[in-house]
């Protein structure tokens, strides 16, 4: 709605602006604009973004380091993946109504649920424990320890959320992040070999090493992240978007992967071209040197200021996503809104979560690594989930017509396969290497 102060504003505002400065009135009217275009924005994009978080800043920066282009050609693959996979959980929402979390209790049995959900909260705590990891990184870079940094930041997170106030510092926090868009452009800027990137990226240019396999698994696990799947089910459900919208969603659900892979896609550039010794990341300090040619020698800061908003954002979005999977499934209590007596299960996991995930990311260690390792672990539970939201898509009296059909159905299940297969693989790989064996 205008108000007549706005149009007055605005019909000024129209004309000149002040000291090179744009009037009120046209600084109001471009505001509107902008919110009227972050209003398109849905669970899809928001949900493919949610991907480029701590944990995947650093396995993209690793990947780019470690092995220059030659982790194109898995991003390729496991964008794919993530449309299809994207697209069913969007798909389900909309037909059903339903978040994932309550098909699962609806379509399976008790202890398969449970098994679902044990997953979901292992991968979760994996993931928050790489948030807390990465607000240290960040705060490590700006000269604070991480025993200050973090037990302040959880602190302060719990706190927000409980409380009530998160809201406000979640769209600071998402500010804060929007300084990783610097990447295509610092991925210009530092000059790489386009010719040699591009073949990476449709040809495979694989390694045949363990260390080239846990990777490759670990990008997968941050990239198709559980807890997004959930999240962009619930999403569109509580959105209220019907199969009558579902056409308009599935745009944004499609074309929000392919943006969130085509950023990371320029990190592992940016990092490959600005960093020529191929070697694992071993610090924060070492990934921010991608952002050189963008921010010179003040590249450091300005990677530490979007790890610690993407970080501080994922930090309490994770939990969260992981306390309203749970709490749906069994069918309990859950709202930030509540009190610790009326919704205790609920409040109980974000905490616990919070608690958890801050202990373990101050034990002494590389913090790069801690993240990856994060990432690996959900790499290697993702298959588990995906099998789920793909036997629910596939199920004819539950969509109706709008259950996979063949080739979709084939896709899907190559897809999950494969990704499986890797996960199978790199679990093996850990074991046998805790014997010492490989």
């Amino acid at each position: 709605m205008t108000t007549g102060r706005e149009t007055a504003d605005g019909g000024a505002a129209g004309g000149q602006a002040t000291g090179g400065q744009p009037a009120p009135g046209r600084r109001r009217s471009l505001r509107r604009t902008l919110f009227a275009a972050l209003a398109f924005v849905g669970p899809g994009l928001i949900a493919a973004n949610a991907g480029n978080d701590a944990g995947g800043i650093a396995t993209y920066a690793s990947a780019g380091a470690q092995f220059g282009y030659r982790t194109l050609f898995v991003m390729l693959i496991v964008t794919v993946a993530l449309v299809v996979v994207q697209e069913m959980c969007a798909r389900l929402g909309a037909y059903t109504g339903e978040g994932l979390g309550s098909l699962i209790r609806e379509q399976f049995s008790i202890r398969i649920t449970a098994f679902a959900m044990v997953a979901l909260l292992v991968a979760n705590l994996g993931l928050a424990v790489s948030e807390f990891a990465g607000i240290a990184a960040a705060l490590d870079l700006l000269g604070v320890s991480r025993y200050a940094s973090v037990p302040i930041a959880a602190v302060a997170i719990w706190a927000l959320v409980v409380f009530g106030s998160y809201r406000y510092a979640e769209r600071l926090f998402l500010i804060l992040s929007l300084a990783f868009l610097a990447y295509p452009v610092a991925a210009v800027l530092s000059h790489p070999d386009w010719g040699q990137a591009a073949s990476n990226t449709v040809w495979p240019h694989l390694i045949g090493s363990k260390d080239f396999l846990l990777l490759s698994v670990a990008l997968i696990g941050t990239t198709i992240t559980p807890y997004m799947q959930f999240y962009v089910a619930g999403a569109v459900a509580d959105k209220g978007i019907g199969p009558a919208e579902y056409k308009a969603e599935r745009v944004d659900t499609v074309g929000g992967a392919i943006f969130s892979d085509l950023i990371s896609m320029f990190i592992i550039i940016a990092t490959a071209a600005a960093i020529t010794v191929r070697a694992p990341l071993d610090s924060a300090s070492q990934a921010a040197q991608a952002f050189e040619p963008v921010a010179g020698r003040f590249a450091e800061q300005l990677f530490a200021i979007g790890l610690l908003g993407a970080s501080a954002l994922a930090a309490a979005v994770v939990p969260l996503s992981t306390a309203y999977a749970i709490s749906e499934a069994i069918g309990a209590e859950r709202s930030v809104g509540r009190r610790f007596r009326e919704a205790p299960l609920f409040l109980g996991l974000f905490t616990a979560q919070i608690l958890i995930g801050a202990a373990i990311s101050l034990i002494p260690g590389n913090l790069i690594r801690l993240l990856i390792n994060a990432q690996l672990l959900n790499g290697i539970i993702t298959p588990i989930l995906l099998t789920y939201v793909l036997i629910l898509a596939n199920r004819k009296r539950l969509l109706g017509a709008a259950a996979n059909g063949p080739v979709f159905r084939a896709v899907a299940t190559a897809g999950v396969v494969i990704v499986a297969i890797m996960a199978a693989a790199a679990l093996a790989v850990t074991v046998l290497g805790w014997f010492g064996i490989g």
